[in-house]
């Protein structure tokens, strides 16, 4: 029996591959020439692989969970924490453990009216440990010391009272809390976040000596009342820094109740679970 011509074909291509291999090994490639055989290598191996799939006779299942999988893991500590019931920020008392954290704001103050009362975070953070403790005695009072450290600041500013914040914290074991955190920035974009980069500076220390030609923060600007930053020079005006607020609530999600930050949590496993999902870090970007 004659062979199939797609077997035959194979074959030789192996049969190139192989030789190909020999001559890398034998020959020294300049740089340029290696970064291009390794781009034509990434281009085929992903058209043998749509190969494979297309002659298997056994389809792949549309997701594939992996437990060890970071985006994974960070999603189900971050879960974990919004799980955790609110507790009045102004009243917390000290408590063991490092991890995550979530401010919410309850207040009446217009700026902050569309996440006012709502499950969408005012400011999200974490509390490294020092060291690698296996414990939450061992991690100490590092999540209470941080969530203290923003009750004393918010307590010292204008436009707001410690009255109207709320806070969820989960103790984690060590090295969970930074994927943790980075979930939960994505998802909500809590707005006194550096990472929104609009209304950010409430976990920002004094300036010493050496800066203190700093720029004020959005946050002080916007709050004065830290007399250590009170100097400091404003880059943008409060009128600036509040429409920026205002433009990023139009067209941030903001979640009204616990049920719809499940089903976001629900729809992001779903994501990370699915094996023709899109790698962040290979997708293409568009413009900011």
């Amino acid at each position: 029996m004659s062979r199939d011509p797609s077997v035959t074909k194979a074959s030789k291509i192996l049969a190139e591959i192989e030789a190909l291999l020999a001559a890398t090994e034998a020959e020294g490639l300049t740089t340029p020439a290696r970064k291009k055989l390794v781009s034509s290598v990434d281009a085929m191996r992903d058209r043998l692989e749509r190969l494979t799939r297309k002659i298997d006779p056994n389809e792949l299942p549309d997701a594939f969970f992996d437990p060890a999988e970071p985006s994974l893991i960070g999603n189900f500590v971050a879960l974990a924490m919004v799980a955790q019931n609110r507790k009045l920020l102004g009243s917390l008392t000290r408590f063991y453990g490092s991890g995550v954290y979530a401010i919410y704001y309850t207040g009446p103050n217009r700026l902050y009216a569309p996440i006012s009362g709502t499950e969408t975070p005012i400011y999200v953070g974490k509390a490294d440990p020092k060291g690698n403790p296996k414990t939450a005695i061992d991690q100490g009072t590092k999540l209470a010391d941080r969530l203290n450290e923003h009750r004393r600041n918010i307590e010292k500013v204008e436009g707001i009272e410690i009255e109207d914040f709320e806070c969820r914290a989960l103790a984690v074991q060590t090295g969970y809390q930074a994927a943790a955190e980075s979930h939960l920035i994505r998802m909500f974009r809590p707005i006194w976040n550096n990472e929104t980069g609009i209304l950010y500076g409430l976990g920002k220390h004094g300036d010493d000596a050496t800066t203190r030609a700093n720029n004020k923060s959005p946050f002080d600007t916007v709050h004065p009342g830290r007399k250590w930053a009170a100097g400091n020079p404003e880059n943008q005006t409060v009128g600036e820094i509040e429409a920026k607020v205002r433009d990023h609530f139009r067209s941030a999600t903001v979640f009204r109740d616990r049920n719809a930050v499940l089903q976001a949590f629900v729809d992001n496993i779903k994501r990370e679970d699915r094996l023709d999902r899109q790698d962040p870090a290979a997708a293409p970007k568009g413009e900011d």
